[in-house]
């Protein structure tokens, strides 16, 4: 069964996005912005973007140890080196397939990242319930 997990955006009705979405023991995470962070430099954007992924992984019953592939969208390559040492922070450990690319710009030109992840929650039924859905 699936379950749409919102971040309570707006957007979320008018675009026809979820922040995450789980299907059994798979969690994809939308691509996730500073959103709040507009005024910070890299590493504090990408802080709060772990924030809000903490915060949607927990509702899908998932964590960082979870995670199993991460991509981050960066919009000046110079910042590759402070996005990265957050990234650690979390997975220095757990060491997800990762991958970082430069773009020319993200949907708001104050953010400078923005980061998707996929996770796997071990030992979850690859088909839940219909209690998910709720």
């Amino acid at each position: 069964m699936r379950q749409n997990i919102s971040g309570e955006s707006p957007y979320e009705p008018i675009v026809g996005f979820s922040r995450a979405v789980r299907v059994g023991q798979l969690v994809h995470l939308a691509g996730t912005a500073p959103v709040g962070a507009e005024n910070e430099d890299a590493q504090g954007q990408t802080r709060r973007i772990f924030a809000y992924a903490a915060e949607a992984l927990a509702k899908a019953g998932a964590s960082f140890n979870d995670v199993v592939r991460t991509r981050m969208y960066i919009t000046h390559a110079e910042d590759w080196e402070a996005v990265g040492r957050v990234h650690g922070e979390y997975f220095a450990k757990i060491r997800p397939a990762a991958t970082m690319v430069v773009v020319a710009k993200l949907l708001n030109p104050a953010w400078r990242v923005e980061i998707e992840m996929d996770a796997v929650i071990p030992g979850a039924p690859a088909s839940e319930s219909s209690s998910l859905n709720k």
